[in-house]
């Protein structure tokens, strides 16, 4: 039995904030709940991936491939740091006026990642995802959840049209 829960929808997105108050490019959205393993979080990142190749981000594009392991990084940390037993994490990604942002919320409050991103100890095998993000995406940041205990830990990147 798959526990995934869907809250998929391709549907018109409003953008929230000043700067796209003005926008009239209706969107895309894809929201999705997965458990909180590392099934769930490679599931999220192959469904990020098929759902940009279906609003015209083909497999194999530099902006497919990037949101694509940011959205892989960021769920790998909400398995890993985010976890609560028997609670899952949500996938968010949304494509307003050319900007793709992926959205990862958790029910972890008290585990914040730390905007300043230190360089992990020489050949350590872990603690890069946060440098990856930072360097893959436009801009990258956290905000509390809203309506539930948790956070949400977000990326954007800007979708240049394929040629």
């Amino acid at each position: 039995m798959n526990s995934e829960k869907s809250l998929e929808r391709d549907v018109p997105v409003r953008p929230q904030g000043p700067a796209l108050d003005a926008v009239d490019d209706p969107g895309h959205e894809f929201a999705m709940r997965f458990t909180s393993s590392r099934r769930g979080a490679r599931l999220a990142r192959r469904l990020v991936s098929h759902r940009l190749d279906t609003w015209g981000h083909p497999y194999g594009s530099v902006i497919n491939e990037e949101v694509t392991l940011i959205a892989a990084e960021l769920c790998a940390n909400a398995v890993r740091h985010g976890h609560v037993p028997g609670r899952d994490f949500h996938v968010r990604l949304t494509e307003v006026a050319g900007t793709v942002r992926v959205e990862v919320t958790d029910t972890r409050t008290e585990r914040v990642p730390s905007m300043a991103c230190p360089e992990p100890p020489g050949d350590a095998e872990v603690g890069r995802g946060l440098l990856i993000i930072a360097r893959l995406a436009m801009r990258w940041g956290v905000a509390p959840r809203t309506g539930a205990p948790g956070k949400v830990v977000w990326a954007e990147c800007v979708a240049v049209p394929a040629r």
